[in-house]
């Protein structure tokens, strides 16, 4: 095989409010961390485990400009790109490495805050009645075949 794939698929919570830069050029970067968790039993024990992972996560340009809208820490989102190693120096002249996932596709899953929550997705209107069985239908046979 000659190719070869980055690819990232992540679904977890923010864990902080997303960090936004604007440039002078008009560039918008947004991160933040995201936590993903998986669950199972120890076998040995049957005790409930859980592990979670935290994701350094980079958005660009619009998607960014998304995030500084309508991302805030616990905001469950479903982020896609790849893979990226960075490295900085840090103030001692340290030099640090970084793996972040630059997102190329986000989609928010979480309910926005000022959105209702209601338990009943198809709530109940005292005015109307339902419709009877028989609504639109008549006695009578038809004389023609609608058909």
């Amino acid at each position: 095989m000659s190719g070869s794939v980055n690819k990232v698929i992540l679904i977890g919570n923010l864990g902080k409010d997303p960090e936004i830069r604007h440039f002078e050029n008009g560039g918008v970067l947004a991160s933040f961390p995201i936590a993903t968790s998986e669950s199972y039993t120890d076998r040995q024990t049957g005790e409930k485990k859980e592990n979670t992972d935290w994701h350094d996560i980079v958005l660009w340009r619009g998607l960014a400009e998304v995030a500084e809208k309508y991302l805030h820490k616990g905001t469950k989102i479903y982020v896609e790109g790849k893979l990226k190693k960075r490295s900085y120096q840090d103030r001692e002249g340290n030099t640090r490495y970084v793996t972040e996932v630059v997102g190329e596709e986000m989609t928010i899953l979480s309910r926005p805050d000022n959105e209702p929550k209601t338990n009943n997705p198809y709530p109940k209107d005292s005015t109307s009645t339902p419709p009877s069985d028989t609504a639109g239908f008549s006695a009578k046979p038809e004389d023609e075949t609608p058909f």
